[in-house]
């Protein structure tokens, strides 16, 4: 207790809205809006600079319409992303193209993740939280975990040049889905663009009238009541955020 307290005080988790530039990584098509369309919405407002990147092509990823082969899912579903995406007002969407279900080679996905922060050169990344322990999707889990390994070693010139990519330290990462949020990113006024990026947008997954579309409104619902309350935003989406400091040996910072 007393060396993380002492940690928090020396080295305190990153504020999300002090860098300029994010690149948020999906597993799937509707992943990123689910789990930090507001937060995306709401660094595009204030003139941030933002990149999605989608891993897999989410071709296995519905049983809502009835005859459609997994390539032309897969296609549906990259437009829906392009669509959600300048709904919440992003422009830069990229694609890693690897198949749903973790039917990949797990290099190839670390690969993509590297290349694309040579590229873009984030200040900070978003991925899924790896570390929930409930989660059981290959693809979360995968995603969560390459965009640690990156994070961790993107300013490594070595490793990168063995992944194909120029180095750029990235300053931090955020974890959204977590169960262990330490930093909140008030979203008031953005929930409205965070629905529409979701169910407007990727009717392959949440057809108008669904029952499950309800149930996953309610839930982001109260996820950003119970967040806003937590950290006395009103409305609110939180993350486990790591600075670099955080991310080797430092064990407490994940507590």
């Amino acid at each position: 207790m007393i060396t993380k307290t002492a940690l928090k005080i020396a080295a305190p988790f990153p504020k999300i809205e002090s860098f300029r530039s994010y690149l948020f990584i999906g597993p799937h098509p509707d992943d990123i809006e689910i789990g930090a369309g507001a937060t995306a919405a709401k660094l595009v407002s204030e003139g941030k600079r933002v990149t999605f990147l989608i891993c897999t092509d989410g071709r296995y990823g519905t049983d809502n319409i009835s005859g459609i082969e997994p390539d032309e899912l897969a296609a549906r579903r990259k437009q829906e992303s392009i669509l959600s995406a300048k709904t919440l007002g992003v422009s830069d969407i990229r694609f890693l193209d690897l198949s749903d279900g973790g039917f990949y080679d797990i290099r190839d996905m670390e690969a993509g993740i590297a290349k694309t922060v040579a590229e873009v050169r984030p200040d900070m990344i978003f991925a899924p939280d790896p570390d929930v322990t409930s989660e059981c999707h290959a693809d979360h889990l995968n995603t969560g975990r390459c965009a640690k390994k990156i994070a961790h070693f993107s300013g490594n010139s070595g490793i990168m040049q063995r992944y194909g990519a120029e180095s750029h330290d990235v300053k931090a990462i955020g974890f959204y889905m977590t169960a262990k949020p330490n930093r909140f990113v008030k979203t008031s006024g953005m929930l409205k663009k965070q629905f529409s990026s979701i169910f407007d947008c990727h009717l392959t997954q949440y057809p108008k009238g669904i029952p499950a579309a309800d149930t996953l409104k309610l839930y982001i619902r109260l996820r950003s009541a119970e967040f806003g309350i937590r950290s006395f935003m009103g409305h609110a989406e939180g993350f486990r955020v790591l600075g670099k400091i955080h991310m080797h040996c430092l064990s407490e910072a994940g507590n």
